[in-house]
């Protein structure tokens, strides 16, 4: 052991104190506060370092620049079952992607498909494949107002997958399997949709899905389920269970 004593007195170390003032202890509820409280000696260690390292600040590249002023394309062909709706809904397709992403829009008649490029206002380095994403996921049959959500939020995902995917059928049982998926007048569908809060898209063989990624997983495993011919009323307590545990969670 150390010895301390000296001089016939033991000297003991002493302990460090934070300043803590009745201001200062006070938590105001209007007011959003740092639970980071540090001693006066680190804060101005702490200032003194931000002021010696000054970093430099660099204006934001646009889309032309970061990619040296070259020009990107996207193409997005149209099925002939969504060339109607495509042309009732031009408009509201067009606006976003003209005044929020910047891009040159215009539909090739002869290829039937839509045709997009950055221009020097192009902000956005991601922005015409934003754009790509939100015009493909229309033409995969989700409505304007579900797929423009992929231009908002950059958590939303799309998912396919054929039927036969999860198991092989054929005639009468393929069939039967979608009548499952889809329910009476679309109320499986919409079942599902509420619980998961997805959106869903049954195209013949086809099962679309957009959301998040760990609703896209309860949504998928359900669909499954119905597809291998578990009865609905199970699937729908596993998927309200699970809804429940997640919104519990976060």
């Amino acid at each position: 052991m150390m010895d301390y004593e000296q001089n016939g007195t033991e000297e003991q170390s002493a302990p460090l104190h934070m300043e803590l003032t009745a201001a200062s202890t006070t938590i105001d509820a209007s007011v959003i506060q740092s639970r980071i409280r540090q001693s006066a000696s680190i804060q101005k260690e702490d200032a003194a370092m931000m002021e010696d390292g000054d970093q430099p600040i660099f204006p934001k590249l646009s889309a032309a620049q970061a990619s040296g002023n070259k020009i990107e394309y996207r193409r997005v062909r149209c099925p002939p079952h969504r060339y109607t709706p495509l042309r009732e809904h031009w408009e509201q397709i067009l606006t976003p992607l003209v005044e929020y992403l910047k891009l040159q829009v215009r539909f090739n008649t002869k290829t039937r498909s839509v045709e997009m490029k950055t221009s020097p206002h192009t902000l956005d380095v991601g922005g015409l494949q934003k754009g790509a994403d939100f015009v493909s996921a229309f033409m995969m049959g989700f409505e304007v107002q579900d797929a423009v959500a992929l231009l908002r939020l950059d958590d939303l995902y799309v998912e396919s997958f054929n039927v036969t995917d999860v198991k092989i059928l054929k005639g009468d049982h393929l069939s039967r399997a979608v009548g499952r998926v889809a329910g009476q007048d679309g109320k499986t569908r919409f079942a599902i949709e509420n619980a998961t809060r997805t959106r869903i898209v049954v195209a013949d063989q086809r099962i679309h899905m957009l959301g998040s990624y760990a609703n896209l997983r309860v949504a998928r495993n359900a669909i499954c389920d119905l597809v291998l011919g578990a009865p609905p009323g199970k699937v729908y307590n596993n998927m309200r269970n699970v809804a429940k545990r997640m919104s519990e969670r976060y």
